[in-house]
């Protein structure tokens, strides 16, 4: 006797957003990406089919990081003295979108002239990220937005203390903003709502929920993404929102990443320890819901995009 497997039918769809923009489209990039467009929770193929694959951002910085890992510094050598070259390695290591992170030391004109750099080296979508200081962060991506008008480029970090000049220039310029909020269901669609409150098409913006790594928050990152795509799926417009999710980050603070010395022989080696806590972390945010994850190291992106590709396929 066969046996027929439950479906759930949802009335809701996460948002289908492009990223970046072609010489016909205004822009430079050699191609646009698409997120979203999920009506199912994830990877649930005998409801309904993923439309887009997630994708592989890897995180460049436009001044030489002094606080990565040495493993990083190892892994990227010589590229990372210049944000150019460093986008051209990470395009080479089979990343799908850059996400330029810019610092407290650049000034508006350092920023305008590190994504130009990483705009002529590389042809992939560019997300760009201030250091995460309110205004400071206002002050580089009014410049960056004007600068690279009509690239779609997605703007961050775009906190409810800030969001309004990011989003106006967003606006003005023809771009996305990222919408960081603390882990909670609530503050992520109140800061939705407030954006296209102020006229941001809805098409133009990506969630950012923030997350924490393995053994360091992950959980509870984890149930806010199953959450906030149930809502999606439930009918909840401002929630319906591609999410993109800063693994890299998250992952390198860890003291299993961070530390090679002085730990239990039970932990393995440093480097293969390392990967795997940025690998395991992104992977099962993949799973969660997440439209794009950054990454930091070249050999983790080698392996999430296997993981992504079995997911895709099951």
């Amino acid at each position: 006797m066969p046996i027929e497997i439950p479906k759930d039918k949802w009335n809701g769809k996460v948002r289908t957003i492009n990223l970046g923009a072609t010489a016909a489209e205004g822009g430079t990039r050699a191609k646009v990406i698409t997120v979203g467009g999920e009506t199912s929770m994830p990877y649930l193929h005998f409801e309904a089919p993923t439309p887009n694959t997630p994708l592989i951002a890897v995180e460049i910085k436009s001044r030489k990081p002094t606080d990565w890992s040495p493993l990083l510094a190892e892994a990227w050598g010589e590229a990372m003295n210049n944000p150019a070259a460093w986008a051209k390695a990470a395009e080479a290591a089979g990343a799908e979108m850059l996400i330029l992170w810019l610092t407290l030391e650049d000034t508006p004109a350092d920023a305008v002239s590190a994504v130009k750099a990483v705009l002529a080296a590389s042809g992939l979508p560019l997300a760009v990220f201030g250091p995460g200081q309110a205004e400071k962060d206002n002050d580089l991506m009014v410049a960056v937005a004007e600068a690279a008008k009509g690239e779609r480029l997605l703007l961050g970090i775009c906190e409810d203390k800030n969001y309004r000049t990011i989003v106006a220039t967003a606006m003005a310029n023809g771009h996305l903003v990222n919408a960081r909020t603390p882990m909670d269901v609530n503050l992520a669609k109140q800061l939705n709502i407030l954006i296209t409150d102020m006229g941001l098409p809805a098409d133009r913006i990506i969630m950012d929920p923030t997350v924490g790594a393995l053994g360091y928050g992950i959980e509870y990152g984890y149930s806010v993404m199953e959450r906030l795509r149930l809502a999606a799926l439930q009918g909840d417009s401002m929630t319906q929102f591609p999410m993109l999710v800063t693994v890299g980050f998250e992952a390198w603070k860890a003291k299993e990443s961070k530390v090679g010395e002085g730990v239990p022989a039970s932990w393995g080696k440093w480097e293969a320890r390392a990967i795997n806590w940025e690998i395991t972390t992104a992977t099962a945010l993949i799973e969660s819901g997440a439209s794009i994850v950054v990454l930091r190291h070249p050999e983790s992106v080698k392996r999430v995009k296997a993981a992504i590709s079995e997911l895709m396929t099951a």
